[in-house]
This record gives structure tokens, sequence and C-alpha cells, in this order.
């Protein structure tokens, strides 16, 4: 359907790009040309989403990274920019998910999320804006965010007399 240099000539930086969501991203990005450097807590998915994009012909490369770490994050940034020039596009993707019902999520939970998805992309934007405004260069940002909490009945039932009223 695209081109498969469609993308040659961006560089991405993307958070939490060894599994899930960014995992998918990185390849298809990958495979449509543009070089990935991904980010993440954990080494072994990140090196493997790189092999993957490798084996398919693209560029890529990562550094560990907790986005909740604003020192981390330039560091990354830096290595990125070492590893392929000027970053362009940037995805904050970083998540943390925690499989119970917001009722039920610990502060602690919470925080982390927050930590990571607020935070973390707050750090991220911050870093490459910076960098992006010294140079008087643009930049792309594209901010991946979910809503953390199952419908509430009372939810349900406002989205069913909104869904009725259309229809009618």
């Amino acid at each position: 359907m695209f081109n498969k240099d469609l993308l040659k000539g961006r560089a991405v930086f993307l958070t939490g790009g060894g599994t899930g969501l960014g995992r998918s991203m990185a390849l298809r990005l990958g495979g449509l040309g543009a070089r990935m450097f991904l980010v993440g807590r954990r080494e072994d998915p990140l090196r493997e989403t790189c092999e993957e994009i490798h084996r398919i012909g693209g560029s890529a490369a990562y550094t560990t990274c907790d986005v909740r770490d604003y020192g981390a994050v330039e560091a990354a940034a830096a290595k990125a920019e070492e590893q392929f020039g000027e970053i362009n596009t940037l995805v904050n993707n970083a998540a943390g998910n925690f499989m119970a019902r917001t009722e039920k999520l610990s502060p602690n939970a919470f925080n982390a999320v927050v930590g990571i998805v607020l935070n973390g992309s707050f750090h991220c934007t911050q870093v490459f804006g910076k960098r992006w405004i010294s140079r008087r260069l643009g930049g792309n940002v594209l901010n991946i965010v979910t809503t953390y909490a199952a419908p509430t009945p009372a939810r349900g039932l406002l989205y069913r007399r909104l869904a009725r009223k259309r229809a009618s």
C-alpha cells in the first residue's frame, strides 16, 4: 500500500519500542524506511525488535531508558543523535499498565502509571523540543495515550443514550 521508502530520511525516537504497540510501530515505520531509535526499560525486547528491523532491511538502534528519569532521557537522546544524527520524530508510547480494576489500583501503582505516561511524555517532549527550538528545526511528536478505566455503568448509559439519539 505504501512505498517502502516513504519515511526515508526520518529518524524516529520511540519510547516503549520493544513490546506491544511500540514494537508494531517500530517494525512498520522501520519497514517504511525510517531510522528507528528505540528506548525502554528492558534490553531484551528492544534488542529483538531492532534485530527484526535489521532482518527486513531497516535501520535501528536502542538503549535502555526509564522515561521517568529526565537525565536518562537526555542521555538516550544524545545516543540517538550520535547514532542517526538529527531526530525529527518523537513517539511517546511508553506506558505502565496494571491488570487491575481502577478501584483496586494502589496509589503506588497509579503513581507509576502517571510517572511513565505523563511525566515520561513530558520529559521526552521537552528534551527534543529544546533541541529543535535551539537549532531552529521543526519536529513531530506523537503521544500514544489511553484511558485506564473500564467504562462505568453511568458512562455506558450515557453512551447508549447518545447512540440512540444520533440514530434517530
